[in-house]
């Protein structure tokens, strides 16, 4: 191959541009030009009087980044006729590719693999697509056609396509891949009625129709805000389709159908239920963050504040423009959107173009902006792909099932192999009591592996304790499972467990682990807000995971007071009883305005409590940490 387009080499990797295919991929890099300088100068001169006469969006993107070993993404420059041996190497290549996406493989067809776009023929890409169908087929899989493009290589050239196709695998035995989404936002921004209109397939009447089935209280219902958290499921099948509008679809169908699973934890956008809020982000270990804000209101209220914890917690956030029917028109032009919506994404692109934020953002105008918005999504988290629509009139509601559906996972199959190798830990984040069932604890797995039947001890107790159980049954997404593996949320069932011995924050764990209990730990902190100085006596809010207490500041090692900004190592000891930690768990504070992030770095032993490390003998179900 003598050409090479080359003519964004010069491009900051990540920068947007308002057209998706005039930009370049986060991360790319040019390959190596191949040729003499003149024929490279005499190439770059035609593109350029040719892109005088046409608009930069009707010019594909000139090279990938290279093909890297590990990853969900493949290149092939073209699968045409494989021979038995080569083809059975492709499907074992295919089933390698799942693996490290966790049902989920992407294939571009007439790249090579350093990245260079050939393209192929006609003939050719239909024979190259029959293939890769045929390898999908042998490893249980479908195929879905995302998106064909066309290499423009000059006047002496002919035109060629090149495909973009997603594999996904058929579930088995559950395994359908799920990603977790919290959904923040202002009060009456829109989120619960966009929820319900993502998840039954309904428009909203413009009164807040859509969202009455997502309330959880009666009051919720009576005002219209959400004050806790709740789930809301979307399924997506092998071939990309929405599995949840079936009719008289139940969660349970819907699980037995979908090959991916979107999880959209609702949560309160009111200052009054902030710590829910927070709760939910730290608790339930979210993949992604959904900011919405309401076109009509702007940046107001909680959003910048649920903003920040999503970025302090390092979970990548992508926003939805919501409520655009009340604001005129919406669509790719300028021309056509009202002054109030034209208002809010120039007040949102300001506030993420912040030194403090500093996102790049990216509007989503088609389905192809969609599905490189997605791509992006994950490889840069400076990458903020935003969303312009209206539950009330569906326009442009398409576009986010087309980033949901394409959205890949963060973690790879290696770091999902790890985390099941370690012993149990189960965390309790909500509590219930079930007729004919019993005892039931809601959570997330963070790591190891959990079956019906497992022995697991739960705790700390307010003394410092930690009780023997068995875990019953196990319901994932409302659906029954047998195996519980590291990530995934569930409910477990522990018969006649007395509840009153249980609370959230606690944790179930393998007796193997010997669980030691936490009175006193030291954090790396970074201090966002204080409105004077943060010392010595200080009581906050900690939130650790799904641990939420008061803790009061014991010492800051090396100063006596920090102020907005400032980094220190401090000492907290908590007040009402003592916590399970793990080191290097992320932890957020606040009181008031005060606020500061940081992370675990030692666990103290306690000295104001007498030695607790003795065994009980209570009915022996009893284990002393």
């Amino acid at each position: 191959m003598d050409v090479q387009l080359t003519d964004h080499c010069g491009t900051k990797p990540g920068l947007k541009t308002n057209n998706v295919n005039a930009k370049v991929t986060a991360g790319r890099e040019c390959a190596p030009a191949q040729g003499n300088n003149r024929t490279k100068k005499t190439r770059r001169g035609k593109r350029g009087k040719r892109r005088r006469g046409k608009k930069p969006k009707d010019e594909p993107p000139p090279y990938l980044p290279p093909e890297a070993e590990e990853g969900n993404i493949e290149y092939k420059l073209k699968l045409v006729n494989p021979t038995q041996y080569r083809f059975e190497h492709l499907a074992t290549q295919l089933k390698w590719r799942l693996q490290e996406g966790r049902g989920e493989a992407v294939y571009q067809i007439g790249v090579e693999d350093n990245g260079l776009l050939v393209g192929l023929g006609d003939a050719d890409m239909r024979a190259s697509l029959l293939t890769l169908t045929r390898m999908a087929e042998k490893v249980g899989a479908d195929i879905t056609l995302l998106r064909e493009r066309e290499v423009d290589y000059g006047m002496d050239r002919s035109c060629r396509k090149i495909a973009e196709v997603l594999v996904r695998k058929v579930p088995d035995d559950q395994q359908f891949l799920d990603l977790r989404v919290a959904v923040l936002g202002n009060v009456d921004s829109g989120k619960s009625t966009l929820l319900g209109v993502l998840t039954q397939g309904e428009l909203d009447n413009g009164r807040g129709r859509a969202r009455l089935n997502l309330f959880r209280h009666l009051h919720e219902i009576q005002s219209g805000r959400t004050s806790s958290i709740s789930f809301e499921i979307l399924g997506f099948n092998s071939k990309g389709e929405v599995v949840n509008y079936s009719d008289s679809r139940s969660a349970e169908e819907i699980c037995e159908s979908s090959s991916k699973m979107i999880t959209f934890m609702d949560l309160a956008g009111h200052h009054k239920y902030l710590k829910t809020t927070i709760f939910g982000l730290t608790s339930y270990c979210p993949d992604f963050a959904m900011l919405v804000v309401g076109a009509n209101t702007g940046i107001v209220g909680t959003t910048r504040e649920h903003l920040g914890l999503a970025m302090a917690l390092k979970v990548p956030i992508f926003v939805v423009v919501s409520k655009v029917d009340v604001c005129g028109a919406c669509g790719g032009g300028s021309g056509g959107r009202g002054g109030a919506l034209e208002r809010t994404l120039r007040q949102l692109e300001r506030l993420l173009k912040q030194p403090g934020c500093a996102k790049v953002p990216l509007m989503v105008a088609n389905a192809d902006d969609a599905v490189t918005a997605a791509q992006q999504f994950t490889q840069s988290h400076s990458v903020t792909p935003i969303f312009t629509l209206s539950s009330v009139t569906g326009e442009n509601l398409e576009l986010l099932k087309v980033f949901l559906n394409v959205l890949p996972p963060l973690s790879n199959s290696k770091e999902q192999e790890e985390l099941m190798q370690q012993l149990t830990e189960f965390q309790v984040d909500e509590i219930y009591s079930v007729p004919e069932v019993g005892t039931v604890v809601g959570g997330t797995l963070y790591s190891g592996v959990c079956g019906e039947g497992e022995r697991l001890v739960v705790g700390p107790t307010d003394d410092g304790r930690f009780l023997r159980l068995r875990v019953l049954s196990m319901q994932r997404n409302r659906s029954s499972c047998r195996v519980l593996r590291a990530g995934q949320a569930a409910t477990l069932a522990l018969g006649n467990f007395p509840r009153t011995l249980l609370r959230k924050g606690m944790v179930m764990v393998s007796p193997k682990m010997n669980p030691t209990i936490c009175w006193r730990f030291e954090a790396a902190v970074v201090l966002l807000f204080h409105a004077k100085t943060f010392r010595r006596g200080f009581q906050v809010t900690v939130h650790v995971g799904n641990v939420r207490q008061t803790a009061t500041v014991e010492c800051l090692h090396g100063k006596e007071e920090l102020r907005t900004g400032e980094s220190a190592v401090v000492c907290f000891r908590f007040l009402q009883h003592p916590e399970y930690l793990r080191l290097g768990a992320k932890l957020l504070f606040r009181e008031g305005v005060t606020k500061g992030i940081g992370h675990v770095a030692q666990i103290l032993p306690d000295l104001n409590t007498p030695d607790q490390n003795h065994a009980h003998n209570n009915n022996n179900n009893i284990i002393i940490a």
